[in-house]
């Protein structure tokens, strides 16, 4: 027998969070909501500094028999082909040393001004407080690939559960391009016993 795994994003207040199974797709917008296919919270070009998507946590949900899963790492082609602006990017939370993953039990419910902007994930009132105290809080999603891979979860799982969560989010600068981007695959890879 072999473990099923599915990517799952979280959702909700940490009291009452609710994991959703990515089949296809997830939408970084401007609300704390899985729904892939609402265009109705996209993440607006700022006239002056920057715009946030709401943060999105991602885990891998693990069931079925296995002996152990470990080695979990995260990772894009290397271009994501989105036109952020300047200095704008597509970001994921990072740690000083160690996984950069967030543990189920550290979840933070990604919040904001609904429709407008989400909190950057190293704010420092509101930020995600599992990341925004480290020296590199984030890192460009594009700075991770097939050769160079994130070490999310190094933790030896040997019972269904879920593995620490990737958090995602959008930055956007003034310069931006306006409309929908194209869709980007990321990966995730782990060894199974």
């Amino acid at each position: 027998m072999v473990a099923t795994v599915n990517v799952q994003q979280i959702n909700g207040a940490a009291g009452s969070k609710v994991y959703s199974t990515i089949t296809t797709s997830t939408r970084l917008q401007t609300k704390d909501q899985f729904a892939p296919t609402d265009t109705t919270y996209p993440v607006p070009i700022p006239s002056s500094g920057f715009k946030y998507s709401y943060w999105a946590s991602i885990c891998l949900d693990l069931a079925g028999t296995f002996t152990k899963i470990n080695n979990v790492k995260f990772w894009s082609d290397g271009s994501i082909g989105w036109n952020f602006g300047t200095n704008g990017e597509l970001r994921i939370g990072n740690r000083d040393s160690g996984d950069i993953g967030c543990p189920d039990a550290s979840y933070q419910q990604a919040l904001g001004v609904e429709g407008d902007t989400g909190y950057a994930i190293e704010d420092a009132t509101n930020g995600h407080v599992y990341y925004k105290g480290q020296t590199t809080p984030t890192k460009k999603v594009d700075l991770w690939t097939s050769g160079s891979k994130a070490q999310v979860d190094s933790t030896d799982h040997t019972v269904a559960e879920k593995t620490k969560h990737v958090v995602l989010q959008v930055k956007v600068d003034t310069n931006a391009t306006q409309g929908e981007q194209a869709d980007e695959t990321l990966y995730f890879s782990y060894d199974e016993i």
